[in-house]
Order: C-alpha cells, then sequence, then structure tokens
C-alpha cells in the first residue's frame, strides 16, 4: 500500500512538473499579421531598410541571419538594392515605448504634401517585431511579434530568437499551402 501511495505522488509530482515545463515552453507567443491584398507570389527578393535595433549588436547580427535563413529557406534571395520587399526588425529586452508617424506615402519615400498619424506602441520586455514592406508600392505587408524572446542574459537569446523566428515564417508566405 506504501510503495502505490509513493508511486502516486510520485506520478502525480511528474504530471504537475510536465504541466509547468509546458508552460514554460508555452510562454513564447507569435502573433502575425498581413495585407490580404498582397500578392506574395510577386515578391522574390529582399533587403534590409536598416538594421534591427537593439541594445546588444550581437543579437541584432542574429536576427538578421534568422529572418535572412528562413526567407531564403521560402525562395526568396536577399539582394543590396531594388529589392521587392524591405525588412525591419524593432526588440525590446526591457518595456519601451515608441512614436511611429505613418505618412500616406512610407517615410523616406516622401512626394509632395503628405498628412501624418503618430502612434504610440508599447513593447513587452522580451518582445520582437519583424515588419515586411512593399518597396514598389512603400506598403506593409506583414508583420510578426513575438514575445518572450529577448532577454537581458546574452546566453538565452540564441536559442529562444530561433525559435521565435521559426514561428513567426512557419507558414509563410500567409495566403500560400
Amino acid at each position: 500500500m506504501r510503495t502505490l501511495k509513493m508511486a502516486t505522488r510520485f506520478f502525480a509530482a511528474l504530471f504537475v512538473l510536465g504541466l509547468f515545463w509546458t508552460g514554460i515552453a508555452e510562454a513564447q507567443k507569435v502573433e502575425h499579421d498581413y495585407d490580404k491584398h498582397a500578392n506574395f507570389s510577386q515578391y522574390h527578393t529582399f533587403m534590409w531598410l536598416r538594421q534591427p535595433r537593439m541594445h546588444d549588436p550581437l543579437m541584432a547580427q542574429r536576427v538578421v541571419e534568422a529572418v535572412n535563413a528562413q526567407l531564403t529557406a521560402h525562395g526568396w534571395q536577399q539582394v543590396s538594392e531594388g529589392a521587392d520587399v524591405g525588412i525591419v526588425a524593432n526588440g525590446a529586452t526591457q518595456e519601451e515605448q515608441t512614436l511611429a508617424t505613418f505618412y500616406n506615402d512610407f517615410p523616406g519615400w516622401r512626394w509632395g504634401v503628405a498628412e501624418a498619424t503618430t502612434t504610440v506602441n508599447t513593447y513587452t520586455v522580451g518582445t520582437l517585431v519583424v515588419d515586411l514592406f512593399d518597396t514598389h508600392n512603400k506598403t506593409a505587408i506583414y508583420r510578426a511579434a513575438a514575445t518572450d524572446t529577448l532577454s537581458d542574459k546574452a546566453e538565452k537569446n540564441a536559442d529562444k530568437l530561433n525559435k521565435a523566428v521559426d514561428k513567426m515564417f512557419k507558414d509563410f508566405p500567409p495566403g500560400e499551402k
């Protein structure tokens, strides 16, 4: 009888521990959104519009490498200019707020008079955001955000980053099966 109680307690503890580890594994949340009117089959090349904004330059380099690997795995080619798609990424290892001003044309490509809208974005600790823009018509076509991806501890970041970017581009390009 005593052995049965011990075995029951052991398996109950294992079950609770399994739930705990599952909760930790599920803590990383990845969401994405895309322009439903964008024809992703027309995009074949990409380039970085600017380097990722992060406190750690090595992490910025890892983000570039991880995103590049995902896009090339989907048949896209990286070019230095004249790409179909431009990429921008931001990461936050602490809660940060940014002001984003959007014009009726993409910032940097303003012609004539533009109407502006400014919004405040608050990024949660550990968030990585990757945006893709159609460089020909200067519109956003894809956004993916992953929480619990970046930390102040460099040894944790590489593995979490790769898992997050894999999830971000798992069903990419969107709308294709």
